[in-house]
């Protein structure tokens, strides 16, 4: 080759994160091997030993690979026949680069994925911590950005921990159909050797072997559907940022956010940017690209093997590590941000969040719905034009918009009363909330046993 095709063609400088998973295959590989009687038991044995020398010779530095390695597959292989001979050609009888290229990425990402569940589950955990801090804790619930109706902050904390909850069942049911072997298939048709591919399956703690070679050589469905759960909970993370940093606006000055989580400006002395919450919804953008990176490599690749596949493992990798410190870095932010409820306070009485409680109050009454909804409308005009709120109309400026209605037939229309009041399943009611965190911690629970 030449010098720059060689430069263009390998793969060895990201992909050589992958040497355990590599190696541990090979180990899988040859064993069945051994057993199988395609190689000798010594021979097993010396390729074993040595592959775990080059694993210990990696793990502390003393083995730079180069372009000349092409990739981690090779990088290794070469250097296994430097250290116990031809023997160490015997480990390639039954395999290709591409099923060995498969059987490595799934191994890898398998590891990661459990790494990231526990990450979502930490998460979940702190969420229900403030949960039950902040459950009976009164805010503004918005639509359209337009002050709606009173819920409380643990309210918002379940329906954010509904949200990472689907991410952790999309990601377990990523898990279970990532988790099948590659081994055996080869190149593309699997092979005349009398392999065993059910053992390497159960070395490797796959559920099993993948059932057609051709498919799984030119199988990238996992690492697109983990680029997917990857881009879904990326944009929940970045949707609660985003509030963050409205949140900490001076407008709103909803919450206190750890400085630890914060950086100040470089000529503006007093400045306390939401700097985290910020690069957070940034980084969305780029776990978007790596999903469209990876769709657009194999929208055009007939089977079976193309060296299009090289490319699916850079964006991977990057989603990998922005999805997994984006979660660390917030969930620590999350822990560490307080709720300034003296500032919420000063908002609850705008918006008229009590006059949906209002209409339905009405309904309950008698009055239909959609006429109650239309008295209620002039109440708040009344109110807009009076300059006061909807509990301060006199029974002469109710007596004219309707009749029927009077400051008794009002009722408490408190903030208060109207949150405590929303009991209906999966409402913002403190005692539903309370009842929402506490199956929350069940299902977490479930989880970690």
């Amino acid at each position: 080759m030449d010098d720059i095709v060689k430069k263009y063609n390998a793969s060895i400088f990201f992909d050589q994160r992958m040497y355990n998973e590599d190696i541990d295959g090979s180990i899988a590989h040859v064993t069945m091997l051994g057993k199988q009687g395609i190689v000798s038991n010594e021979e097993k044995d010396r390729i074993i030993a040595g592959l775990e020398e080059i694993r210990k010779e990696i793990a502390e530095g003393k083995i730079l690979f180069t372009v000349e390695d092409e990739d981690i597959h090779m990088g290794i292989e070469s250097r296994l026949i430097d250290k116990i001979g031809d023997v160490g050609k015997k480990l390639h009888t039954s395999r290709s680069r591409n099923d060995q290229c498969q059987v490595d990425i799934r191994l890898y990402l398998r590891k990661e994925i459990y790494e990231i569940l526990n990450s979502l589950c930490y998460l979940e955990s702190v969420i229900l911590e403030k949960a039950e801090k902040y459950e009976d804790k009164i805010t503004v619930g918005f639509t359209h950005l337009q002050h709606a109706q009173p819920i409380t902050i643990g309210f918002v904390f379940m329906a954010y921990f509904q949200m990472f909850k689907r991410d952790i069942e999309r990601l377990t049911d990523t898990l279970e159909r990532l988790n099948y072997n590659p081994l055996g298939a080869c190149a593309l048709a699997g092979t005349t050797m009398p392999i065993d591919r059910h053992l390497t399956s159960e070395l490797l703690s796959f559920t099993a072997p993948t059932e057609n070679a051709m498919d799984t050589v030119s199988d990238r469905d996992y690492s697109l559907e983990f680029l997917c759960d990857a881009s879904i909970s990326m944009m929940h993370l970045s949707r609660w940022a985003e509030e963050f940093a409205w949140w900490n606006s001076s407008e709103f000055s909803y919450i206190a956010i750890d400085d630890s989580f914060c950086t100040g400006s470089s000529i503006m002395p007093q400045k306390k940017n939401p700097d985290m919450a910020e690069l957070i919804r940034g980084k969305v953008g780029r776990v978007y690209g790596d999903l469209m990176q990876l769709l657009t490599v194999m929208k055009g690749t007939p089977l079976a093997y193309n060296k299009d596949f090289q490319e699916d493992k850079e964006s991977l990798f990057d989603a990998i590590d922005t999805w997994k410190a984006t979660i660390d870095i917030f969930a620590k932010m999350l822990d560490k941000t307080e709720f300034r409820m003296d500032q919420i306070e000063k908002q609850l009485g705008k918006g008229f969040l009590n006059a949906t409680d209002i209409a339905e109050h009405f309904a309950k009454q008698g009055i239909p719905f959609r006429e109650a909804h239309a008295i209620v409308g002039h109440m708040v005009k009344a109110c807009e034009k009076k300059g006061c709120d909807l509990e301060d109309l006199t029974d002469e400026e109710l007596q004219a918009i309707d009749k029927r209605v009077t400051k008794e037939l009002l009722g408490d229309i408190s903030i208060k009363s109207c949150v405590n009041a929303r009991v209906s399943f999966g409402g913002t009611a403190p005692s539903e909330v309370h009842r929402q965190i506490e199956v929350g911690r069940q299902w977490l629970n479930s989880l970690e046993r």
